[in-house]
């Protein structure tokens, strides 16, 4: 099947944004303060990459991080400005931020919907700084929810990719970051910390 929303299935995001945050819950913090943990720097400067309604941005607001929401959706975004959150459209796989700009970035449920996850990745290790980390939240799969996962979204017709912790720690070797499970489970958690030189 192919997708009927396209690249990064912005159109689907940009109709879906006045209700996004009634049906998706928030995202928990505490997976993702695990990869903040594996930082060889302080955490204060975040991207929420993908970041939509700044739903992961709201939870780590609460634990005393003031992330940046970046994110392709014109529609997803207004509904994080008006939520409070700093944001700026653009890429995941072009980020209009420079090198080293930031010491760590979260994707929280979005990786999957990038139209080249791969340019995500390698443009998450040019802003973040050595030392810094690239935590992502993703579906796992191979679990039986991630199956059913799997086919719900082809059904809806996104043309998402999925990838095991493991998968998701080579494609996070090969974009220059040194990775890691911090978590499994059909929501698991990986981290790639950049190298310092």
């Amino acid at each position: 099947m192919s997708s009927r929303f396209g690249p990064g299935d912005v159109r689907f995001f940009d109709r879906l944004a006045r209700l996004y945050d009634l049906a998706m819950p928030p995202a928990r913090v505490r997976p993702l303060r695990d990869g903040f943990a594996f930082a060889n720097r302080p955490i204060e400067r975040v991207l929420d990459l993908a970041g939509g309604t700044g739903r992961a941005s709201r939870g780590l607001r609460r634990a005393g991080l003031d992330p940046i929401v970046v994110d392709i959706s014109a529609g997803m975004l207004t509904r994080a400005s008006e939520a409070g959150h700093e944001v700026v459209r653009g890429d995941a796989g072009a980020l209009p931020i420079d090198d080293n700009a930031v010491d760590a970035a979260v994707v929280v449920d979005a990786l999957h919907h990038l139209p080249d996850p791969d340019a995500g990745l390698r443009e998450a290790a040019r802003v973040i700084a050595p030392g810094g980390v690239l935590v992502i939240q993703e579906f796992h799969p191979g679990t039986p929810l991630g199956r059913a996962l799997v086919v719900g979204e082809r059904v809806i017709g996104f043309d998402s990719t999925f990838w095991t912790p493991a998968e998701l720690c080579t494609a996070l070797s090969q974009a220059g970051f040194d990775a890691r499970i911090v978590r499994e489970g059909f929501e698991y958690v990986v981290v790639g910390r950049v190298p310092k030189s």
